[in-house]
């Protein structure tokens, strides 16, 4: 059985809604590694496939190298917004690894497809389009008006 985290109100809403994160790993040196990732959250795991882009070896990639030496990871999700007034960020952190279960898989290919329609005209496969799965143990939120309440 899933376990679920109580989310800081408004926390999810928040990730839900946006369509970049930026995906924070640690080299072997100690040295932060962040990238922009497209995702999608399924109860408590955040999801991101590598895409179509012209990668030699996708399992090479420097995120994947670093989780596989160090799996605590973080994602920011965040809303910038001229109006300061609709400033928010959220913080997950947890464990990554790369998917191997095919049904897994299959399940956030599908969601991540019906998110992103860059992704429709794609054919995924486990083999070549690695699958970064973070389990999430802990969410941060942040926000204006949640501050202004405060």
């Amino acid at each position: 059985m899933n376990r679920l985290l109580d989310w800081p109100a408004g926390a999810r809403e928040l990730v839900d809604s946006l369509e970049v994160a930026r995906l924070a790993t640690v080299e072997a040196d100690g040295q932060p590694h962040v990238v922009p990732i497209c995702f999608v959250v399924v109860e408590d795991s955040l999801y991101s496939v590598i895409d179509a882009k012209p990668k030699r070896r996708p399992l090479a990639l420097k995120r994947l190298q670093n989780i596989a030496a160090n799996p605590r990871a973080t994602v920011v999700a965040d809303r910038y917004d001229a109006d300061w007034t609709r400033l928010a960020w959220a913080m997950l952190s947890g464990r990554a690894n790369v998917v191997d279960d095919d049904p897994e898989y299959a399940e956030a290919i599908a969601r991540l497809t019906a998110k992103y329609a860059q992704y429709r005209a794609t054919c995924f496969a486990r083999g070549t389009h690695p699958l970064l799965r973070l389990r999430i143990d802990n969410v941060c939120f942040w926000s204006y008006l949640t501050r202004a309440a405060g």
